[in-house]
């Protein structure tokens, strides 16, 4: 008896550590694909994240930014590398990231640049108008991008009640409440 009575107790233990798991599908009607949804618990009242010590990356290669989307932290500092045999120049029309323009600059070479406050930001070429990519500078760390198929999974969130919001770059965002205990499922319909 006392030994179930640990394993439960060391079970209610981890589980509280590890907190649950928000898992669901989102569906991007008209599109051919469901990936490049951001799925993301918004921000929380009194609770601030610091940022990672380690870049992200954000790479260009073949004339293609890669990843398509990078979701990160408020407060990340992404670095933008040249893979590419030709200059790239990087640059956001949208005020939320600064409206920065990182220059052109050969292969090899990377450029950086911090995302600050919450901002969903298109990144584009000016050397290369066909390239464009996006980076979603995110309130929290609980946060998935989309698979193909519309699957996503957030894990270790803490319990508790959240609102829990998604993002494309194509279609009309929406939210909606989430209570976290365990395993949590939240499916998304989005259209244009």
């Amino acid at each position: 008896m006392k030994r179930i009575l640990l394993g439960t107790l060391l079970l209610g233990v981890t589980t509280a550590l590890h907190g649950g798991d928000i898992h669901g599908k989102v569906v991007c009607s008209g599109l051919s694909s469901s990936a490049d949804a951001v799925v993301y618990v918004g921000a929380i009242p009194g609770k601030t994240f610091p940022p990672p010590a380690e870049h992200a990356k954000m790479d260009q290669l073949n004339k293609v930014f890669q990843p398509h989307l990078l979701a990160v932290p408020v407060g990340t500092t992404v670095d933008f590398l040249n893979d590419d045999p030709f200059g790239h120049n990087v640059f956001t029309p949208d005020a939320c990231a600064g409206k920065f323009n990182l220059g052109t600059y050969p292969k090899g070479e990377k450029r950086s640049h911090t995302f600050s406050k919450e901002c969903f930001a298109t990144i584009l070429c000016i050397v290369h108008p066909e390239m464009d990519a996006y980076v979603a500078a995110l309130p929290t760390r609980y946060f998935a991008v989309t698979n193909p198929d519309g699957s996503y999974e957030i894990k270790d969130v803490p319990d508790g009640s959240y609102t829990l919001k998604v993002w494309h770059p194509k279609l009309k965002g929406a939210g909606k409440t989430v209570s976290v205990h365990g395993a949590t499922q939240a499916d998304f319909q989005m259209a244009r």
